[in-house]
């Protein structure tokens, strides 16, 4: 038996839209297509990582050769974005996230766990409010968060 191709997910309206505000953040000489260096700057604020040469090159040759553009326009661009949205799956965000809490490899996050990550990304809140934030993620209240209940909150369940 062979697993069978995930069904891809639709893209929403709103997914579109930021795919249209980010080509026009990263349209830099402001001439309607991505160059080579913007294309990159794109798909690291659409996706958080820097595309590969391959990757890049790939996109790149996308555009039609009858469109003597030196770039990416923004429909193109915008139909390769949608289509890389689609093929992603809906639980990877959260999995990462899980994954950056769980420093220690342990498949569950502790209070602490909760603290050192939010001292790094929101170090303005307070204790009092990380604690309030692990109470409600840790919902049958064992003092451990488990990936389910992380899932859960991040609103995939």
């Amino acid at each position: 038996m062979y697993p069978q191709p995930r069904e891809q997910r639709r893209v929403t309206d709103s997914e579109k839209s930021r795919c249209a505000a980010v080509f026009r953040e990263c349209d830099s000489s402001r001439s309607g297509y991505l160059s080579r260096e913007d294309l990159k700057v794109a798909v690291v604020s659409m996706f958080g990582y820097k595309p590969s040469k391959m990757e890049t090159d790939m996109l790149m040759t996308s555009v039609p050769e009858d469109n003597h553009l030196p770039g990416l326009p923004l429909d193109q661009f915008t139909s390769l974005m949608c289509s890389k949205l689609a093929a992603m799956d809906p639980y990877e965000e959260s999995r990462q996230i899980f994954s950056a809490f769980d420093v220690h490899c342990r498949s569950f996050l502790t209070v602490e766990d909760f603290k050192r990550a939010f001292a790094k990304v929101a170090p303005h809140l307070s204790e009092q409010t990380v604690l309030e934030a692990f109470r409600e993620v840790d919902r049958d209240s064992d003092g451990r968060v488990s990936f389910r209940d992380f899932e859960m909150v991040m609103g995939h369940q």
